[in-house]
């Protein structure tokens, strides 16, 4: 299967915001550890922008590359989705 696809920005952005997301998660846990915080810091609110954010782009793509070329794309959504669920396991496992 061709890569090339992954060379549109709507292909990359979401899978990068995605590791940005998951990024802010590690940083969170090296700096305070896994215990449950009183009130939901700039941690928070941070994962939740980039997490919320990716779903326009996300559409986007998919409204611009589905109809083109239908595998390519499905394999790009399938990435995104993966790098969704890994950005967000951390917080479902630790119950955030």
């Amino acid at each position: 299967m061709s890569l090339t696809m992954f060379k549109q920005p709507t292909a990359v952005i979401p899978i990068a915001m995605s590791f940005a997301a998951l990024a802010v998660v590690v940083g969170h846990i090296a700096v305070s550890g896994v215990a449950r915080q009183v009130d939901e810091g700039t941690a928070a609110h941070l994962w939740q922008l980039l997490m919320a954010g990716q779903i326009p782009v996300i559409a986007l793509f998919a409204v611009m590359w589905l109809p083109r070329t239908p595998r390519q794309a499905l394999f790009v959504l399938a990435a995104q989705l993966a790098a969704g669920i890994a950005a967000a396991a951390p917080v479902f496992l630790l119950n955030w």
